[in-house]
């Protein structure tokens, strides 16, 4: 079994910095694209940052410039740097893992960290 767990949400004010997360730990054979996503309040949940193994990153146009994802192979994390953040940065964010065994990539998701943007 995998297990993701995230760390590094609370709030923050408009402009401020966070620094998000994830650890994947349990039987691991080798993880393939990691990402971040988010989902406000009745919202439906959104990919915010992508990576590859070989560090090729994706962004949602609304994060561009201002978030950066990055990644250590060796420890099995991928972490979320948050700049200059605005109040419509405001969610549940969860890291997500895809997972080769061998035949074929397998889902996994962190339980969410909550990111308050407000003054």
């Amino acid at each position: 079994q995998v297990q993701l767990v995230e760390s590094g949400g609370g709030q923050v004010q408009p402009g401020g910095s966070l620094r998000l997360s994830c650890a994947a730990s349990g039987t691991i054979f080798r993880i393939n694209a990691m990402g971040w996503y988010r989902q406000a309040p009745g919202k439906q949940r959104e990919l915010v940052a992508h990576i590859t193994r070989d560090s090729s990153t994706n962004y949602a146009d609304s994060v561009k410039g201002r978030l950066t994802i990055s990644r250590d192979n060796a420890k099995n994390t991928v972490t979320l740097q948050m700049n200059s953040l605005k109040p419509e940065d405001t969610a549940v964010y969860y890291c997500n893992a895809q997972i080769d065994y061998g035949l074929g990539d397998v889902d996994y998701w962190g339980q969410g960290t909550q990111v308050t943007v407000s003054s």
